[in-house]
């Protein structure tokens, strides 16, 4: 056999304790030492479904560590310049609670004790959104130099099930309609065509298509359904490992414009033509029974003044 003391600084330093194998969890449970005697237990990997909550674990170990001491928690969503800080709480001496910063967003709570080592927050509600890597870090406030951050950090995925956004038809009589169906998921869902009585042949549309923007946009896609006929209807079906959803679409068909008249377009103006005749006449015989009328009461009363 090899001599393992040669791999006992590496195993220090990345700490493989536990691996285990589901049907929806893949765990590594990581330990994280440092030089000064910290270290810090995290999940490699955590997995989520959408809208339930979950836990990330996160403890840690100092042989310095003072009870008396106040502690500062921070969890980080990403490194870099594009990560963001979606947590920070503060213990102070005395309290047992973890004091979290103002504005802090309710989605997210720290799950553990920070007195009893225990870091794990908790994620009410998991969204498409929070797939990424988590990093937790305590610092031990008035002492210069005593903090400590994960380095690998903990990656979460979240799932779930397909959902239909939309289905649609665009194109026109001349240049062919096609059918689009818009789903959502985590695994990205398989889409299927179905047809009056048939199994239908789509097409995924590329992947610069614009549908969301944001992190969102990894969990959408578009499938695309060519010589949709008129008078039929079509069925978009999604699935993936969580569930699978169906969306039926009717696609009608287009109207005949309304029949001219004899003498297409220039019939109009003589129809205008006409019935600007037909008014004025009727104004003029208005006005000429208006005069009679006032002739005839004038021509009585100067009968009546004679006499």
């Amino acid at each position: 056999m090899r001599n393992t003391d040669s791999w006992r600084p590496l195993l220090d330093a990345i700490g493989w304790a536990e691996l285990r194998l589901g049907r929806h969890c893949v765990s590594l449970l990581l330990l994280c030492s440092g030089e000064d005697g910290w270290s810090m237990h995290v999940q490699a990997e955590m997995r989520a479904i959408e809208g339930y909550p979950v836990v990330l674990p996160c403890t840690f170990s100092h042989p310095q560590h003072s009870q008396h001491s106040s502690l500062q928690v921070l969890w980080r969503l990403g490194r870099g310049q594009g990560s963001s800080v979606l947590y920070r709480c503060t213990t102070r001496p005395g309290t047992p609670a973890c004091e979290p910063g103002p504005g802090q967003d309710q989605r997210y709570r720290l799950e553990g004790n920070p007195r009893e080592h225990d870091l794990s927050l908790r994620i009410s509600g998991a969204a498409l959104q929070d797939s990424g890597r988590y990093y937790c870090r305590v610092e031990v406030e008035g002492q210069e130099h005593i903090s400590f951050e994960d380095k690998m950090g903990t990656r979460l995925r979240v799932e779930a099930p397909p959902k239909i956004l939309s289905v649609s038809v665009e194109g026109s009589e001349a240049s062919g309609y096609r059918a689009l169906c818009r789903v959502q998921g985590s695994p990205l869902p398989d889409v299927q065509w179905l047809g009056p009585d048939r199994l239908l042949q789509g097409s995924q549309l590329a992947p610069g298509v614009p549908l969301t923007q944001g992190a969102a946009a990894h969990y959408h896609s578009v499938s695309l359904l060519q010589d949709v006929e008129p008078g039929q209807q079509y069925t978009c079906s999604a699935s993936n490992p969580l569930g699978k959803d169906q969306a039926a679409l009717y696609v009608l068909a287009p109207r005949a414009p309304p029949p001219l008249p004899a003498g297409g377009g220039a019939s109009a103006p003589l129809l205008l033509l006409l019935l600007s005749l037909s008014l004025g006449a009727k104004v003029i015989l208005l006005v000429g029974i208006w005069v009679w009328m006032l002739q005839r009461g004038a021509l009585s009363a100067a009968g009546c003044w004679r006499k």
